[in-house]
């Protein structure tokens, strides 16, 4: 039976399991340890039955700087999912939704207009996914990811996918079509 903990710094020694393919982006232990000391509630793994890690979150809740306010890029107060990821012979159990609600209720717990995510355009999979969980694509980030997996050289544009939340009852914070809706990285906060 698997248990869901919050992540603890010695966690950085035991994930590799869950790190290891092609569509996981893993960060600096710097990242994670920011991470942790600042959103330490919407950080959260998922311990196998014999201990060893199978699954990961790794949230914050955030806004753009107010000076922002009046740019159309501007992000008002939401939950964002930095990193989801589960290990190969773990996936398809479930793993991932469970986390992934977790950082929605505590998003509703402190009132945020939605939960957001960056997505590969090409990771199918994922985008399925989410779009069965009620999520849907914002826009598309043109170029976000540095590296191109399929070969390219161009990079990768990303889905900004998101979920609204109990506080957004007029879905103002969604849109139609947004795969059309393009921006650059630098629009992106």
């Amino acid at each position: 039976m698997s248990s869901l903990r919050p992540f603890h710094p010695l966690d950085l020694f035991r994930f590799n399991l869950t790190n290891l393919d092609s569509l996981t982006e893993t960060y600096d232990v710097g990242f994670y340890l920011s991470y942790l000391a600042r959103w330490p509630s919407l950080f959260t793994v998922v311990e196998g039955t014999h201990g060893e890690l199978v699954a990961y979150i790794m949230g914050k809740l955030e806004a753009s700087p107010l000076a922002y306010q009046s740019s159309p890029n501007y992000l008002p107060w939401h939950a964002h999912i930095t990193a989801l990821t589960v290990a190969p012979p773990s996936r398809r159990l479930g793993l991932a939704r469970l986390l992934t609600e977790s950082l929605e209720r505590a998003g509703d717990e402190y009132h945020a207009w939605f939960v957001d995510l960056f997505v590969r355009q090409s990771n199918r999979i994922a985008v399925g996914m989410y779009r069965s969980w009620g999520y849907s694509v914002f826009r598309r980030v043109v170029g976000y990811y540095s590296d191109d997996i399929k070969g390219g050289t161009e990079g990768e544009d990303a889905f900004d996918m998101r979920k609204p939340l109990a506080r957004d009852k007029a879905k103002k914070h969604i849109r139609e079509n947004g795969e059309d809706f393009r921006v650059s990285p630098e629009d992106v906060w």
